[in-house]
């Protein structure tokens, strides 16, 4: 029994070889594994900490670049400036249509802007002004009372509409063409139209345009739009619409043109049937030979017209000197009221003013 014994436990030399080379393999293999996870679990730390330090400095970073991109921006465009109002954009084109001599269109715009907001005392200001322009001072004058009403007593506005109604605007001793004394314009009360609910007609355009003529030492047309007041009836025999031309004599004095001027109608009705407007044509024609002239009064070059009818205006008595065309002055009448005023150059309208009715003349 000793003897199985002892031989049973009997180990094979080559056994532990193998057994050696087992253990070192292991060893070997324990040793790469922990240099492995040991090594990732650092460069995991360290990308944590690199991600750490990216996100710390972000808010700075942020923070700085407005600082940066900051001088690129205009310091205007940093605060948006607000649109103008539509009243504030009617008052600019009713003043712009006023300094050019365009009345019509200029009431109308300030007429826009106070149906929203009747008491702006600025709208109201350019309103009465350009009346007076017109030379109607009786209405002018309600509209500065509507703005002393309205103004504090300490103002601007109410001091200037004060000085207006004590003071007033004296008309220019003037004298329209033809000798006849220049009277005032429209009762009080009404508007422009001569009605208390204001125009039926009005001038909607005036186009002028000059042609090159070989034999005439200038040759230029008026087209004039007259339109009526939408819903509005008219009857084309009350029409009446005047329109002067103007020279400068000299370079300084300015006179009624003696030059050659008829109108036609450029539109075939002429009757107001339809809201369109109806065109008028007035040419004006000076011949370079400067032929001899008639003996008929100045006052009647002004084109008389009436619809329906084609008419020439005759040249006046000769005024001695060069003369130039200057501008003109278009008014239009329904019945005997005044409907509508336009004039280039503006100063026109100041130098002559209109009559109360075209049958003054």
């Amino acid at each position: 029994m000793r003897t199985l014994f002892s031989r049973a436990i009997q180990i094979d030399p080559g056994f532990h070889v193998v057994l050696g080379v087992l253990v070192i393999f292991a060893i070997a293999e324990v040793f790469f594994a922990t240099s492995y996870y040991v090594g990732r679990a650092r460069a995991n730390r360290v990308s944590a900490q690199a991600v750490t330090a990216t996100i710390a400095r972000a808010p700075s970073a942020s923070a700085s670049a407005p600082a940066a991109a900051q001088p690129s921006v205009p310091p205007a465009a940093a605060v948006s400036t607000p649109p103008p109002s539509i009243v504030d954009q009617l008052l600019r084109e009713g003043t712009e249509f006023r300094e050019r001599g365009d009345t019509t269109n200029a009431l109308a715009r300030f007429q826009e802007a106070l149906d929203s907001e009747p008491d702006n005392t600025a709208v109201l200001q350019e309103t009465a002004q350009t009346y007076e322009s017109m030379q109607m001072f009786d209405r002018a004058n309600d509209v500065w009372r509507r703005i002393k009403q309205i103004s504090p007593s300490d103002s601007a506005t109410y001091a200037l509409a004060d000085r207006r109604l004590k003071v007033g605007v004296p008309a220019p001793p003037t004298v329209e063409p033809g000798g006849a004394p220049a009277e005032t314009d429209v009762p009080s009360g009404k508007d422009v139209g001569g009605n208390t609910e204001g125009p039926i007609m009005g001038i909607s355009d005036v186009k002028t345009k000059e042609t090159s003529d070989p034999e005439a030492e200038t040759n230029l047309t008026l087209e004039i739009g007259i339109k009526k007041q939408p819903g509005t009836v008219i009857d084309h025999n009350k029409v009446k619409i005047l329109v002067f031309l103007y020279d400068v004599v000299n370079d300084k004095d300015i006179k009624l043109t003696d030059a050659d001027v008829s109108n036609e109608w450029l539109t075939s009705k002429h009757d107001w049937s339809d809201p369109n407007p109806e065109v008028l044509l007035v040419r004006y024609v000076r011949a370079k030979t400067g032929g001899a002239l008639s003996e008929s009064s100045l006052s009647e070059a002004a084109a008389k017209v009436r619809p329906g009818q084609k008419g020439r205006g005759s040249k006046g008595s000769a005024d001695i000197g060069q003369r130039k065309y200057l501008g003109y002055i278009v008014r239009v009448y329904y019945g005997d009221d005044l409907q509508a005023v336009q004039a280039e150059p503006s100063r026109l309208l100041q130098q002559f003013p209109a009559l109360k009715s075209p049958s003054a003349r």
